[in-house]
């Protein structure tokens, strides 16, 4: 009995959660003269598929400005956080301790709140309006968390296979690459699920630090719900077609999401 309410209160928390997005698939297949609060739960007769070309258009430019900016900013903050991770786990120095606190400080601090001199930052090196700038405010952003990542995972990796490379001459750089690297798939997956999640969903700093051309697809969905008469089937649609990158990183690694968490979490 407690097994089976157990799964009616599961089954009921899934059909609350996904209707919304059950109505965001209706309102995207309606025409616009047919979304009224008095159909809105019906099914779409006939179905309108225009609603994606039109949003697709609009957001074909934005759609490969996200492409560039989430691929690239999570290559790069998974290779500076696995190096980070990798200093302070297997090569810890005098201060490496207060510098691994002071960079996890950065976690707890409000984007809003650094705005303004952020802003004042990227324009000052000339990458203001930029895709680049962009790349580089979420790769430094993402520092703190993706190194906490990497340390925790390499802290479980034992220490005398560092030693043994040591000992057959192995310097810094070929420790990394020859030992450390072949054993960090399960942290790169982890880091990359995350932080590709959170740079193509981010909004706040995609429209204040780029301009029109540079804009992600984030911005433009915006846009495209803006204005006085909105056509809902669009936005609708458009926020389908936001998100199916990250559905698609979810249903091809969020298996070993988990398992990356978890990986060398218990020794032996």
């Amino acid at each position: 009995m407690g097994r089976a309410l157990l799964y009616a209160f599961l089954l009921l928390a899934t059909l609350f959660f996904l209707l919304p997005v059950y109505l965001v698939v209706l309102t995207a297949l309606k025409e616009p003269a047919k979304i009224t609060l008095d159909t809105v739960w019906r099914w779409p007769d006939p179905v309108y598929w225009e609603s994606f070309r039109i949003a697709w258009e609009a957001f074909r430019p934005k759609f490969q400005n996200s492409l560039v900016l989430a691929l690239t900013a999570t290559a790069l903050s998974a290779l500076v956080g696995a190096l980070n991770g990798y200093v302070l786990a297997k090569w810890p120095f005098r201060g490496s301790g207060l510098l691994f606190a002071l960079m996890l400080f950065g976690m707890f601090i409000p984007y809003q709140s650094i705005l303004i001199p952020l802003f004042q930052f990227v324009k000052a090196i000339g990458l203001y309006g930029t895709l680049w700038g962009l790349i580089l405010v979420h790769v430094v952003y993402g520092i703190p968390i993706v190194t906490l990542i990497f340390k925790n995972y390499y802290s479980e990796i034992p220490d005398e296979l560092v030693e043994a490379a040591r000992i057959d001459g192995a310097g810094f750089f070929a420790i990394f690459r020859h030992v450390i690297l072949p054993l960090s798939v399960p942290a790169f997956v982890v880091v990359a699920i995350w932080q590709f999640t959170q740079i193509w969903n981010e909004f706040l700093f995609a429209v204040t630090l780029t301009r029109p051309e540079s804009q992600p697809i984030t911005v433009a969905l915006a846009q495209l719900a803006g204005g006085e008469a909105v056509k809902w089937n669009l936005p609708m649609a458009g926020a389908i077609l936001a998100a199916l990158p990250t559905l698609l990183v979810y249903v091809f690694l969020g298996r070993y999401f988990l398992r990356g968490l978890l990986a060398g979490s218990v020794k032996g």
